[in-house]
C-alpha cells in the first residue's frame, strides 16, 4: 500500500478562526486543540482520517516573505470538493476573493487566499 498523507502543520495567526471557516466551508471538524511548542497553541481540523494542524507561536513573527521564493515556504494547500461552484459561492460569501480559475484534465480548480495570505486551491474532479 502506498503511503498516505495524514496531516500538514503550518503557522497561522489565529488557529481557532482559521479552523472555524474551514469547518463552515469544507465541512470539517475540530479533532483536537491544545498547547504546543514554544508557548504556542494548535488546532487540528479536518476529517476522521486527515487533518491540518493549525499552529500559532506564543510570540508570532510578523515578518512576511513570499512563500514561493522562500525555501521551505508553504505554496498552497489543496482540497477536493464535490461541487466546485457551490464551494466557490460559499467562499465568496465568507468574504474571500477567488481567482486563477482553470479547467484541466481531469478536473477544474480555483484559488483563494485567507486572512493570513495563505493560498488554497479548491479542486473538483470528474
Amino acid at each position: 500500500m502506498p503511503a498516505l498523507l495524514e496531516h500538514a502543520n503550518y503557522t497561522v495567526s489565529d488557529p481557532a478562526a482559521t479552523a472555524a471557516w474551514m469547518e463552515t466551508l469544507f465541512g470539517w471538524h475540530i479533532r483536537w486543540q491544545g498547547d504546543a511548542i514554544a508557548g504556542g497553541h494548535t488546532v487540528h481540523v479536518g476529517t476522521k482520517d486527515r487533518y491540518l494542524a493549525l499552529y500559532t507561536p506564543g510570540a508570532p513573527d510578523k515578518a512576511k516573505q513570499s512563500n514561493y521564493t522562500t525555501i521551505a515556504g508553504l505554496n498552497h494547500i489543496a482540497v477536493v470538493v464535490d461541487d466546485l461552484d457551490e464551494t466557490e459561492r460559499a467562499i465568496k460569501e465568507h468574504g474571500f476573493v477567488t481567482g486563477s480559475h482553470a479547467d484541466y484534465e481531469p478536473g477544474r480548480r480555483f484559488y483563494f487566499h485567507d486572512h493570513d495570505g495563505i493560498e488554497y486551491e479548491v479542486v473538483q474532479y470528474g
